[in-house]
């Protein structure tokens, strides 16, 4: 039963980073926003919002006394006076325009509680019709009460109604997080990179490209895990080396009695076997001899070979050529100019397996080549044979499975373990030439 994820699942999975070191940096990062939020909220949200509320009742408190205090003082020098104290001592720059009136009220283009705190404390302290402009200074806020005779116009300065500190606060919290964020980032880039190393040298030894063993680094569950990945290497080789040592013998084994059975044949006078029996029986000790090589081919697997660069042009053009003397009519279309990774005997082992089972099938064989991508090139044996239906073409690749008089049933087998060994793979589809064609990718 397969589960279907809700869209805002799937949404949420494209989203998140797909990576370890991005998930462990999400890991820290996402913790670390919550208590710095959590900072915030407790000092902007409590403490600074009660200092915005005091200063701004300072503020509204002395423009009150002013209000209250002018009617007093009758003569115009006391007022002035009055205001020149104001300036003194609150910081305020204070003008009185007389019959005017208030204008408009000007929305303040500043985000936060302080022009609210304002705003209540005027109502509060002032008990008067009032304006205030935010706008029209970026050092004071314009505060105008309407008197009975005309307007009091207050400028007092901004750096009086909030501290500073916030800046500070920030600037240390924000500081802070940077730092943490970038401590942790180099920590974790360096246990990702070990583990980034030992998926390289897993895909590597899995292609064959046989490095050695790595050294491990790292937190101790990778040093682990590459100090097992060493030890599977290294029972690998043992494995394949005593596995071509046994095969090796096997082979002796079983040619030394086939050497005799074609000398002891060839040695049978003609009067006690005809002619056609003894071709039959030849043939016979032929196909038990390609057999055994096929089959040995396939165990062995050609691990023993080394990864090197090689150009694809060469290795396909001396297939062609090895083709085309064996009666074969072979068209070779290479597309780009291609250098890769390969053990080249084994390659041309697998091409040429391709190449033969074409042609067996076929009477024209065309061979295509070039870069698939930036990661792949590609090798395309096309035949115009019968071909194969799509139902069985996987089991085409299974052993001996042969549909061909003389073949002996492992050629594809052969050609997809070495090619899977490279990193590549095999699919057989339908041929533009009316055959099948074997797609072969191999990484760069």
């Amino acid at each position: 039963m397969r589960v279907t994820l809700p869209r805002q699942s799937r949404v949420v999975k494209r989203v998140l980073p797909h990576s370890l070191l991005g998930r462990s940096l999400l890991i820290m990062l996402v913790p670390l926003v919550l208590v710095l939020a959590v900072a915030l909220q407790i000092f902007y949200g409590n403490h600074l919002n009660i200092v915005s509320r005091r200063f701004a009742a300072a503020v509204a408190g002395e423009i009150g006394v002013l209000i209250d205090l002018m009617p007093r003082l009758k003569l115009a020098e006391d007022q002035a006076w009055l205001m020149q104290e104001a300036h003194n001592q609150f910081d305020l720059t204070v003008r009185y325009k007389d019959g005017g009136l208030l204008g408009k009220p000007v929305a303040p283009a500043l985000f936060g509680s302080l022009p609210d705190d304002l705003a209540v404390a005027l109502r509060e302290r002032v008990r008067r019709p009032f304006r205030t402009d935010w706008n029209a200074d970026p050092l004071f806020v314009l505060i105008e009460v309407q008197l009975p005779h005309g307007i009091l116009q207050v400028e007092a300065p901004r750096k009086r109604l909030y501290t500073g500190t916030i800046y500070l606060f920030l600037a240390w919290v924000l500081g802070t997080a940077l730092l943490l964020f970038g401590i942790a980032a180099i920590f974790m880039r360096n246990q990702v990179r070990a583990i980034r190393r030992l998926a390289a040298a897993a895909e590597a030894f899995g292609m064959g490209r046989d490095a050695g063993p790595i050294r491990p680094e790292g937190a101790t569950e990778v040093r682990q895990a590459a100090t097992a990945f060493n030890r599977m290497q290294e029972r690998i080789r043992r494995f394949l080396q005593q596995r071509t040592e046994m095969l090796a013998g096997v082979s002796h084994d079983l040619r030394t009695p086939l050497t005799r059975m074609r000398l002891a044949l060839a040695m049978l006078p003609q009067s006690e076997i005809s002619g056609s029996d003894a071709a039959e029986m030849s043939a016979d000790i032929e196909e038990m001899d390609r057999l055994i090589a096929s089959y040995l081919a396939f165990a062995r697997g050609e691990g023993q070979e080394q990864m090197q660069p090689a150009e694809l042009r060469a290795v396909l053009e001396d297939i062609a050529t090895g083709a085309r003397r064996a009666g074969a009519k072979v068209l070779l279309d290479m597309r780009d100019d291609v250098v890769l990774p390969l053990r080249p005997d084994a390659a041309r082992r697998a091409l040429n397996n391709l190449v033969d089972n074409a042609r067996r099938h076929g009477s024209v064989v065309r061979l295509t080549a070039g870069q698939h991508s930036e990661r792949n090139a590609f090798v395309w044996i096309d035949d115009d044979g019968p071909g194969i239906p799509a139902d069985q073409r996987e089991s085409a690749f299974r052993r001996f499975a042969s549909g061909a008089p003389g073949g002996t049933g492992l050629g594809l087998t052969i050609a997809r373990d070495i090619v899977r060994a490279h990193g590549g793979e095999i699919t057989l589809e339908d041929s533009p030439l009316g055959g099948l064609r074997a797609r072969v990718l191999l990484p760069l």
